[in-house]
This record gives structure tokens, sequence and C-alpha cells, in this order.
């Protein structure tokens, strides 16, 4: 028996900061990368005495690592013997997982299933997409262009490389783990929610087997609100505070306006240790959690393309910190920010959800309009409409941009009170030129915002002129794209599947 499930990474295109408290929303999309759990037995056959095990073994493997970890779990507890952790994420996702099992099957038939299954030991491996992960140093070592075809040319799930950086002028690389080098899409959330959604399928804590095929069964929904909670908790405990979870909820239920949970929810699950997992489990999924989402994507034929400057990396905790500590020494100018972020956040929502209403309604209007505007500057969007139909498509597409563009001076103001580059004069630079090109609806920097990444909202065709727009300004456009959807259970090991005869045999390790 196999069980391969995979959760997708996120973008905060609008929200980065207030989504960090309730209730302010975020729009988060979900992304064509994806993390994938294959959960598979250690042993097939038990021995006669297995039964009397207090023990039984777990081991984790990350072939793009090169790495393999092995562990004893519990079987009263719930908990694994760590001597050293080797990926906190995934072992918080392990002890969450089987102790959520444990508390939610309750018949006979399943109870027995789940102990022969503990007992046959648990072998989890992890494999993640290459957008996840940056290759944009060792393509510039090897004097490839920083386009999307050398991106392409890649081998599906590459060997990752790792960061061999100084930090404060001297080598710590025999004390620190080196970290390895991302693209900021949420690999530790679409992981953890991969690894939690494999083991409770596979412990038959839940039936992932019907998502998407019925919607709106009430069950499918209960077990995606336990493997949210459960995933939720796990990345919590693994990443030692209790954030906003923008990024669970989006590689569990996909795109969505998302309000945070009250963090007093996961209140037990921070007195782990020494507790029984089970009990600290049952807490969770008994509360009441008061996260709103609500189904959101892009409206049709427009797009997104994310780009990697390369211009120095952010460290959003510390930058989050300094925005809070400007909150407390100046909380009227701050106040006053956030309101008017939260309202044009809003503004946006509703611009891009009328666009696909309109969409829906009049489609022969909405397709004319956004293809003729995606040969176009913003400028002469208005001179394509010839009814009222595509004049309100026409407005909706402007009211979008012009409250995107009031959110980026916002966010900016708040940077610069704060002492933290938001969004850092490169990146302006980068971002004004490209909401200045033909099809360009949005363009920003996601979530807390920073060096890392860009991302830009384009129509119709118009993304390869802007991905080598990008390439010329150093800048490498990404493969990923959006994905509405979230966690998923697939047929099998996506290494299996059929590679593509163009993939060429340029090799970046």
């Amino acid at each position: 028996m196999e069980v391969v499930a995979s959760a997708p990474g996120k973008v905060l295109v609008a929200g980065g900061y207030l989504v960090l408290e309730r209730p302010n929303a975020g729009l988060v999309l979900s992304t064509s990368a994806r993390f994938y759990a294959i959960v598979r037995p250690l042993r097939d056959e038990l021995s006669h005495d297995s039964w009397a095990w207090a023990w039984t073994d777990v081991k984790v493997t990350s072939p793009q690592l090169s790495r393999e970890a092995t562990y004893k779990l519990s079987l009263k507890k719930s908990t694994l013997q760590l001597t050293e952790s080797a990926n906190p994420f995934v072992e918080q996702a392990v002890q969450f997982s089987v102790a959520a099992a444990k508390v939610t099957v309750t018949d006979k038939e399943g109870k027995d299933a789940l102990d022969k299954l503990l007992l046959q030991g648990l072998h989890v491996t992890i494999l993640g997409c290459n957008d996840f992960y940056s290759y944009r140093k060792q393509i510039e070592a090897r004097g490839l262009p920083l386009t999307p075809e050398v991106l392409l040319s890649l081998p599906p799930f590459c060997s990752i490389t790792f960061n061999s950086e100084v930090a404060n002028g001297t080598m710590t690389r025999e004390k620190c783990k080196p970290e390895v080098a991302k693209t900021g899409l949420g690999s530790s959330a679409a992981m953890t929610t991969s690894v939690v959604a494999a083991l409770l399928h596979y412990l038959g804590a839940v039936n992932l087997s019907c998502l998407g095929q019925s919607s709106s069964d009430s069950a499918d929904g209960r077990d995606l609100d336990l493997l949210h909670a459960i995933a939720q908790s796990a990345h919590c405990i693994a990443q030692g505070k209790i954030g906003s979870g923008f990024d669970v909820s989006a590689a569990v239920y996909g795109s969505q306006r998302y309000t945070r949970f009250s963090p007093e929810i996961l209140s037990s699950s921070q007195a782990t240790g020494g507790h029984c997992m089970q009990d600290v489990v049952a807490d969770i999924v008994t509360r009441s959690w008061d996260h709103e989402k609500a189904k959101f994507s892009l409206p049709p034929l427009t797009s997104l393309l994310l780009g990697e400057p390369g211009t120095g990396g952010s460290s959003t905790p510390s930058m989050v910190g300094s925005v809070k500590q400007w909150q407390k020494s100046d909380p009227q100018k701050s106040k006053d920010t956030w309101s008017k972020l939260g309202i044009a956040n809003t503004v946006l929502e509703k611009q891009l959800r009328n666009l696909n209403k309109l969409a829906e309604d009049h489609w022969e209007h909405y397709e004319y309009v956004l293809r003729s505007c995606s040969h176009l500057m913003c400028s002469k969007w208005i001179e394509v409409a010839t009814n009222q139909h595509q004049e309100l498509i026409v407005k909706s597409l402007l009211a979008a941009r012009d409250t995107f563009l009031e959110i980026r001076i916002h966010m900016r103001e708040m940077g610069i009170a704060a002492g933290v580059p938001i969004e850092p004069e490169s990146q302006t630079q980068l971002l004004d030129a490209t909401m200045n090109m033909d099809g360009v609806l949005l363009a920003g920097v996601p979530g807390a915002g920073g060096f890392d990444a860009v991302f830009s909202v384009i129509l119709g065709d118009a993304s390869d002129a802007v991905a080598k727009a990008w390439s010329s300004a150093g800048v490498l456009p990404l493969l990923v794209r959006e994905d509405p959807c979230g966690v998923s259970l697939e047929a099998g090991d996506p290494r299996t599947r059929e590679v593509s005869t163009a993939v060429s045999s340029i090799q970046i390790s």
C-alpha cells in the first residue's frame, strides 16, 4: 500500500502584514509548485511478537537533499524519540498526524488496521517541485541566460545545493546547518501539509479520494478541516511561533481570501513537552477554528508571473518585528496606514471578483477586451471598448490597477516608517517599468515584500514579453503559475511520470 499526496505553494498578492491580525484579510493564490509526500510501510510482514512492541520505526527520506533520517515512534504517546532534529516540520507532521489518527479513528476495524499500519513502520518520502528552490546562482555560474527555458531544462525534482555564505564575517558551517536557497513560495507549509495529508489518508483518519468530485460533500469538508487543523498545529510548533497560517490554509484549500484564526486556539499545542500527543490533538480538533476562507482566483485570461531579482535576501520575521515595533511607537499613524491598506485590499478583491463575474456573464465581450488590452498600454485600454459591457470590463481592469498602485504607495510608506525595505527602490523601478508594459494589470512584491521576489498579473498572452523584459533586467522569470487547487491525492509517485522528450540534457547541480 502506498499513498501519495501533494500540496501547493502560495503567493500572497494583497494583505501583507495586515493578515497577521484579525479581522484583516489577505488574498492568497495557490500555485502550480507542489510538495509531494509518499507514505508506504517499512515492513511488509509483522513478526509474531510485534503486538507487544512499545515502539515502531519511522524513516524519512529526502532524495533531493540526499538525506535520510530514522526515528523510533512511541505507540503509546505518538511521539518521536529525537536525539537531534533533522527536519522539525516533518517530525511534527508525523507526531500530530499519528495522534490525530488515534483520536479520530474510533471503530474497531479501523483501529485494528491503524495498529497494524503503525507496527509495520512508516516510510515517508518528500519531494518538492523545482519552483520552490533557487537555481539562480548555478545558472549564473554556468554563464547561462536567466530565462524560463533554462529552468525548464532542469530534470524534475532536481538535487538541491546549499548556500555556503559566511555569517558575520566568519565561517559558521561547522556549527550551523546550511540553508537551502528558496523562492518564497511557502515550502515549509506545503511540505508539512503534504506529509499530514498523506499520513492521515494512509492511516484512515481522512478520505481524500473524492476531492474535487463532490466539493459540496460535507464529509469532504470535515476531512479538509481536520487536515487543516493538524497541519496548522504541526507547522506552528515546528517554526516555534503561531503565524497567520495563510500559507497552510492555501496549501489545504487552494486560492482564497483568508482571515487568520485566533492564536489562542493553539495554546494547548504549545505545551506538547511531556504531554501525550493524543490529549493535545483531541483538544485541538474539538476547538472552534474561527479562520475564514472564501474561494478566490484570478479572473480568466489573466496569468500570474513570478520573478527572482537576485538582489539579496530578506528576513520576513525581522521585517515583521520592525513593523510591529513601529505600530507600538506610532499607534495613530500605523492605524491610519493599516486602515487605508485594508480598504484598498477590499476594493482590489471586489474588482477582481467583478471581473470574474463579467467574464461569466459576458464572455465574448470579456475575451475581446482582455485579448485587445494585452497588446496595449493601460492608457489605451479604454479605446478598445465599443459598447457598455466592454466599457464596464475596461473600467474594472483600470480600477483594479489603480487600487493596486495605491496599495503599493501605502506599503512603501509603512516600510519607510518602520525602517524596513518592504518595496526597495530597486524593486520600485522594476515594478514601475513592468506596470508600464503592454497588457500588465498588476506588479508588486508578494507577502512581506523585500528583495526576494516580484510578481505580476498579466492579461492574455503578454506574459512572454514581460518575462523577456525581466530577463534583460537581470530578473529570473519562474515557471510557477496560479493553480487554485489545494491539497490533492495523487495517482502515484510523481517521479515515475513520463518526462517530456523536449527536456534537454543541461545539468545544474
